[in-house]
């Protein structure tokens, strides 16, 4: 049996409606955004311009299958459809909070070294 051929023309075309227009351009991503929301609106943004899933997928340096599936779900659900939604799997073991001060804490510089060991040593 033959694969079936992926159309490369999106069925789903997408048009930004005058208040998600505003929203989007009033403003640049805020930088504490999760790099993926950023990507996907870039994806939806492009695909409001006109742009095929392949064009975005180069300009955003990811696969033409990825936009395929942000522009479907922006499609039918408009902005929930770009949300992260729960995973299957074993939940985390740990809280987001001390996730963060475990990273905090990595981030710092070591305390003064009594060593003869020069800065640089700690930081490869």
């Amino acid at each position: 049996m033959a694969p079936l051929a992926v159309p490369r023309e999106s069925p789903y075309k997408i048009k930004l409606t005058a208040i998600e227009q505003q929203n989007w351009n009033a403003e640049p991503p805020d930088i504490r955004c999760h790099i993926f929301q950023v990507l996907r609106a870039k994806m939806v943004l492009h695909a409001a311009e006109g742009w095929s899933n392949d064009q975005i997928a180069r300009c955003l340096d990811t696969r033409r299958e990825v936009v395929s599936q942000w522009r479907k779900r922006f499609f039918e659900e408009r902005l929930a459809g770009l949300e992260e939604r729960s995973r299957p799997g074993r939940p985390g073991l740990f809280p987001p909070e001390l996730i963060v001060q475990v990273k905090a804490l990595a981030c710092e510089l070591p305390p003064p070294i009594t060593s003869a060991l020069p800065l640089e040593f700690w930081m490869n």
